[in-house]
């Protein structure tokens, strides 16, 4: 059974209390797309706020700390998050692993520690241009998806639940303007489904394969409508409903 669209904003380190007008203006637009899952992940200054104003949309965290509590100034936990209003996070954004050094085994640990906590996830996957230069794309991203993703019996329940969602975001295409060929994203995803059912067998199937990587009104058509991509991680486009609300038409059907 095909997945129901699922389009995510990452608003990054961009808002304050003054954008929560735009985020009401695409919750408004999203209740006319019934078919399409919409969401955004602001700040965690705003999560809280942005709960209070929407009613459509599904909120979430950029990221969450692998333990539940403790001596962890300036970390957030699982329980945190779904406290302030949460339902899901992001894991393992291409800009967390650099700019932080997460290694793949932290972010299983995170993904793990978000499940147990209740939430929903997006674990982020990618490689680098160097590394798509050198033929080594599926290969770097077969090996984040198998050190990532979560395993054991929560993880397993949880993939058959469709709690689980992968993002392939390639870092060359982040924030750049540059998209990955379609051909190269169908590929790529269809690589990420075969690594997925060698972790959770048939529920693999329940795990959505997102697609990350300067998505916008020009583009997102054409991505959505390829195989194997059951929606996007949309950055920068998020921010405004002028331009995230053609991403959320061109997955879904409605009224614009």
């Amino acid at each position: 059974m095909p997945h129901r669209p699922y389009i995510v904003g990452n608003w990054k380190m961009n808002g304050s209390r003054a954008m929560l007008a735009e985020a009401r203006a695409i919750d408004r637009a999203a209740g006319r797309y019934p078919d399409v899952q919409v969401a955004l992940a602001p700040p965690f200054t705003l999560i809280g706020a942005l709960r209070e104003a929407i009613t459509a949309m599904g909120v979430g965290g950029q990221d969450c700390h692998a333990q539940a509590k403790g001596a962890h100034t300036g970390d957030v936990s699982g329980a945190m998050l779904i406290d302030a209003g949460a339902d899901f996070v992001i894991l393992g954004h291409s800009e967390r692993r650099k700019d932080h050094g997460e290694s793949d085994e932290l972010v299983r640990s995170k993904a793990e520690a978000a499940l147990a906590a209740g939430l929903t996830i997006i674990v982020c996957v990618g490689e680098t241009l160097d590394q798509r230069d050198a033929g080594d794309a599926v290969a770097i991203v077969s090996s984040q998806i198998d050190g990532s993703l979560p395993v054991g019996e929560v993880a397993n329940e949880a993939a058959a639940a469709g709690k689980i969602a992968v993002a392939y975001e390639p870092v060359w295409a982040i924030g750049t303007g540059r998209v990955a060929a379609v051909e190269d994203v169908v590929a790529m995803h269809a690589a990420i489904s075969e690594r997925l059912t060698g972790i959770y067998g048939d529920a693999a199937d329940k795990v959505r394969i997102l697609y990350g990587g300067s998505v916008n009104a020009g583009n997102a058509s054409e991505l959505l409508a390829a195989p194997g991509v059951s929606g996007a991680l949309v950055g920068g486009a998020s921010l405004t409903s002028d331009a995230f609300l053609p991403i959320i038409a061109a997955a879904g059907t409605g009224e614009a």
